[in-house]
């Protein structure tokens, strides 16, 4: 069962902590792009940072299904890799960090 808008908005805010110039300029620099898995030249996780930009430049009674949908994978892949922990040293230049970021969740914040 796929949650509601209410719970999906409610966790977006709390976990997605990067504001949209922010995360803009970090999906910018090579840290970003040097993380994540990658067909076509740019990782799931960069594309989804353009996305949640594009999202968080949005009006909330002007979000569309397919933004609502996105949030939700975003929530759930921060949930599930800030849950993993991060490494026992150097998070500040982990992949780790970095690839949370480019999800909107900067986790030294």
């Amino acid at each position: 069962m796929s949650k509601d808008r209410k719970t999906i908005w409610d966790e977006w805010q709390d976990l997605v902590n990067m504001a949209p110039q922010e995360l803009d300029d970090w999906l910018d620099t090579e840290d970003s792009k040097s993380v994540g898995d990658s067909d076509d030249g740019e990782s799931t996780g960069h594309k989804s940072g353009r996305r949640i930009v594009n999202i968080q430049r949005t009006n909330k009674d002007d979000l569309t299904d397919d933004q609502w949908s996105h949030m939700g994978k975003v929530v759930g892949y921060i949930k599930r890799h800030t849950s993993q922990g991060g490494p026992d040293d150097d998070v500040e230049t982990s992949a780790w960090r970095y690839s949370l970021m480019n999800w909107g969740h900067d986790p030294l914040k």
